[in-house]
């Protein structure tokens, strides 16, 4: 049976990323391996998960990249040199630092490489199967899935966490930091903390199995 690999919210903790991937029992030829956005900021080495990344999917066929909205951050600031407070409180100096401190002034001054802004412009805000819902942040209750707007599906936090309403699938999320994962009726939360001293976490579907490194 095809599996699918969710992993969390990696923030720039190359080390755990490389641990983690390497002890899942992944068919590359049948599974997905599917990543559920903020790759980057308050880590060590953003720019070293990217390059890992862009390996992954060299060599995967079937990976799946959510973006987070420390991506949809770092975007404003490198391309329009806006939000430029809301990108450093959130962690976004350490990946300054992993492309080049220049950028500190003007995000444009970053090196970052082509290949690197290719994928963050190939991000996506959700993913759907049969079973489940994928998306960074969650969903707004009482909104219709086809009607939910890029904003929640990459901001939202207690309002979906807190809710039992019933989206028609499971929903797989990160973005909200938690001690042990959440595994839930409507909802799988797989953010554990990994950049704070946690674990980074992947949950298997549909076995549920939990892997942590």
């Amino acid at each position: 049976m095809k599996k699918i690999f969710a992993i969390g919210d990696v923030h720039g903790c190359i080390a755990k990323l490389q641990d983690l991937v390497s002890a899942l029992p992944f068919d590359t030829e049948q599974d997905t391996l599917l990543f559920l956005g903020d790759y980057i900021d308050r880590g060590p080495d953003s720019k070293g998960v990217i390059d890992y990344l862009l390996d992954l999917r060299r060599k995967i066929g079937n990976v799946v990249f959510l973006s987070g909205n420390h991506e949809q951050m770092f975007l404003n600031y490198y391309r329009r040199n806006e939000g430029k407070q809301l990108f450093l409180m959130n962690g976004g100096e350490s990946t300054i630092i992993s492309y080049g401190r220049a950028g500190l002034k003007d995000g444009r001054k970053m090196n970052v490489p082509e290949s690197h802004l290719e994928f963050f412009d190939s991000l996506r805000t959700s993913y759907e199967t049969d079973r489940y819902i994928f998306v960074h942040a969650g969903l707004k209750p009482g909104i219709p899935w086809e009607m939910q707007t890029p904003e929640d599906m990459l901001w939202i936090r207690h309002e979906f966490i807190g809710s039992t309403a019933d989206f028609g699938k499971t929903v797989v999320f990160g973005h909200t930091s938690l001690d042990e994962p959440l595994v839930g009726k409507n909802k799988i939360g797989i953010d554990t903390g990994a950049v704070y001293g946690g674990k980074l976490t992947c949950v298997e579907l549909p076995s549920l199995a939990i892997y942590q490194v």
